[in-house]
């Protein structure tokens, strides 16, 4: 494989990983996060964003999934 097609192939896969974390970010759903307001609910995020400093929290393992089972959440990411 010549360096131009590496360098391509990384910068594609950079910016899929780029799209999958912004997807994190935004949480399950619209429709979930209008579910916790609707029920005067902010999302674990936004109550994390009042209760810590800018800059002083940094999420480990962002991407990774549960492997809970019972109630349904086998289903669910």
């Amino acid at each position: 494989m010549s360096q131009d097609v590496q360098t391509a192939d990384a910068r594609g896969r950079t910016a899929e990983l780029h799209g999958i974390r912004a997807q994190v970010l935004g949480g399950p759903s619209e429709k979930a996060t209008a579910a916790q307001h609707a029920k005067g609910k902010l999302t674990a995020r936004e109550r994390i964003e009042l209760l810590l400093d800018p800059g002083s929290f940094r999420e480990v393992e962002q991407l990774r999934r549960h492997r809970a089972t019972g109630f349904g959440l086998e289903t669910k990411k």
